[in-house]
């Protein structure tokens, strides 16, 4: 583990120790990564007003913030999960085994089904739902069609992809 890890008002986050969090990443306050995530660099998590729980083998790509709803609403991300470069996630739900593409930003209330995909660029509105098996894109996101078997099974091979990544950046 890496990057800056900041208390906020007394509450610290929780991170798994095989977790990569990069030098330039930020993690704050009520935040909880599981085993064997990847937080790559400019990345911030802000637990600050509300909690953001991720759970295990997700990567979290270059340039994504996740952040919440004060008092309102936390961001829950599942494990298994693609999280593409620059993505936006804000008071959300990913759910296991979902993917975000590069640049998306999936906003407060709404969710991610397992095997859902929102695509590059996609911006879904609050409290919209991508289903399994759906290919969103779009803004505002909307479903563009359903996903062959053979793109939902690329899904898992991108996570693992990137936690052996993530255990080359600990051999460093």
């Amino acid at each position: 583990m890496s990057g800056t890890i900041l208390a906020f008002q007394g509450v610290s986050p929780t991170i798994a120790p095989d977790v990569f969090v990069a030098p330039t990443a930020v993690v704050i306050g009520d935040t909880v990564i599981g085993a064997g995530t990847s937080v790559w660099f400019n990345c911030v998590i802000r637990g600050d007003v509300h909690e953001i729980r991720i759970g295990e083998r997700t990567n979290i790509q270059d340039g994504t913030i996740i952040h919440v709803t004060g008092g309102k609403l936390g961001t829950y991300i599942g494990s298994d999960i693609t999280i593409g470069h620059g993505a936006i996630l804000h008071a959300c739900t990913l759910e296991d085994g979902c993917f975000v593409g590069m640049g998306a930003v999936v906003l407060d209330g709404a969710v991610v089904e397992t095997g859902g995909m929102v695509a590059a660029g996609a911006v879904v509105t609050p409290g919209k739902r991508v289903k399994k098996g759906e290919l969103w894109g779009g803004n505002p996101a909307r479903m563009l069609r359903s996903l062959s078997d053979e793109e939902m099974a690329f899904f898992p091979v991108s996570a693992e992809k990137y936690a052996e990544l993530a255990a080359k950046y600990f051999k460093a």
